[in-house]
């Protein structure tokens, strides 16, 4: 009901809000032809205008439907928007997961082929001191010219000794 609309006379006493025993009407419904014949401007002094539109003070009036529909029709909005940003989210998240997924296999392999690389270089290198070891009693060459791999792998010392 607007304000300032006069109620509905068709509605019984006890359908309208705030009638009963606390405005000094009595409880029972009222005929529509009663209602009709009745001075409006005594039951309105017996009934506060906001009983007659709902209100409750200290709370905001309700909003008309129309308004109802569009904030209803704006939540509905926002949550399908909300709906596609958070799968859209969920999706990045999950193909950025993958991806560091695949990135982490692929260099726990890089660092495993390397690992064997290092084996086999450090495999190589005593090979190859154990070959100059077994080739220096019958070398022809002096062997105080030539850097023994003993003095390659220790360089501080060479530079102390030169010292």
């Amino acid at each position: 009901m607007m304000p300032g609309q006069i109620p509905d006379p068709s509605l019984a006493a006890g359908a309208l809000p705030g009638l009963g025993p606390l405005t000094g009407l009595p409880g029972t419904a009222l005929t529509a032809e009663e209602l009709k014949c009745a001075d409006i401007r005594n039951i309105g002094a017996m009934i506060s205008p906001l009983q007659f539109l709902e209100v409750k003070l200290g709370k905001r009036p309700q909003p008309v439907k129309s308004e109802l529909d569009e904030e209803e029709e704006r939540r509905k909005r926002r949550r399908e928007k909300n709906k596609v940003a958070a799968a859209r989210c969920r999706n990045k998240k999950k193909e950025r997961t993958e991806f560091l997924q695949r990135e982490s296999e692929r260099l726990e392999l890089m660092n495993a082929e390397l690992k064997a690389q290092i084996e086999e270089l450090k495999q190589e290198r005593q090979q190859l001191i154990l070959m100059l070891n077994r080739h220096r009693p019958t070398c022809i060459v002096r062997t105080d010219s030539i850097k023994t791999p003993e003095s390659e792998a220790n360089p501080l010392l060479e530079q102390l000794e030169k010292k």
